[in-house]
């Protein structure tokens, strides 16, 4: 019997929900400790991500509060998102250190650079739409308000652009993960993904015009990284099947 059913059948059900629960909760406690210390600094976190808007208003116009709540809330709320952005590594690791056990020695070298990637291509991504994406496509709703509409945009609304925007380039630059996952996985083959890529590259940029602002340059700065990402991703799963031939590994 091989070491992975060994612990499986050495680790009663519940003794999976229990640690599975202890792990859910350690993550909750990483989060709201991370924001109890950022909560202090919500304005001055608003303030970094409006700034841009705010630059490209006209002198007379503002960010508004349509709600008598949003002033405090939207704030709030934004630090509670940074909080979370900052426990992705830890939050990894504790789903890691759930899933490690029941894997094999060659399943978890190839996962744990999978995970290690994941975390980087994600910060990467909402690091690409801060300070190459977010300009642009603010410049492109305030050039082409009406002359006689002063733009002065909500602050929650703002809030949720911003979010979503980063959100998207976040999970969009993990398509290196998706694609050698798919490859390890069986569900498709590098040569597979070469007969598809016409097909793939036309399904990038829609994606892109639709989970973008609706500019050109957003929609551009998203595909052609997408692309560019899959055929990354695609070039390592060819090196990770060459490999795989070469060493013909065997499981336990």
């Amino acid at each position: 019997m091989s070491h992975r059913l060994d612990n499986d059948a050495d680790m009663p059900l519940m003794a999976h929900f229990a640690e599975l629960r202890t792990r859910f909760i350690r993550i909750f406690a990483a989060v709201i400790v991370v924001f109890l210390a950022l909560v202090g600094f919500s304005r001055e976190l608003y303030d970094l991500i409006s700034n841009p808007l705010v630059a490209l208003l006209p002198s007379e116009a503002s960010l508004i509060a349509t709600d008598v709540a949003s002033g405090f809330l939207a704030p709030i709320k934004l630090t509670f998102f940074v909080a979370l952005f900052i426990t992705v590594p830890f939050l990894i690791a504790q789903i890691w250190g759930f899933v490690s056990p029941a894997l094999y020695k060659h399943e978890k070298r190839t996962a744990l650079p999978l995970l290690l990637s994941a975390i980087v291509l994600f910060y990467v991504g909402v690091a690409f739409a801060y300070f190459v994406v977010l300009v642009p496509a603010l410049k492109f709703f305030v050039m082409f308000a009406p002359d006689n509409v002063l733009p002065m945009t909500d602050i929650q609304s703002y809030l949720d652009f911003v979010i979503k925007l980063f959100a998207v380039f976040g999970v969009m630059f993990e398509i290196p993960v998706a694609t050698l996952l798919l490859v390890l996985m069986r569900i498709v083959t590098p040569q597979s993904l070469v007969d598809k890529r016409r097909y793939i590259i036309v399904g990038c940029f829609f994606i892109a015009a639709i989970v973008t602002p609706p500019d050109g340059a957003s929609m551009l700065m998203l595909a052609i990284p997408m692309c560019l990402l899959f055929e990354a991703g695609l070039f390592m799963a060819r090196l990770l099947v060459k490999d795989e031939s070469a060493d013909n590994p065997t499981t336990d």
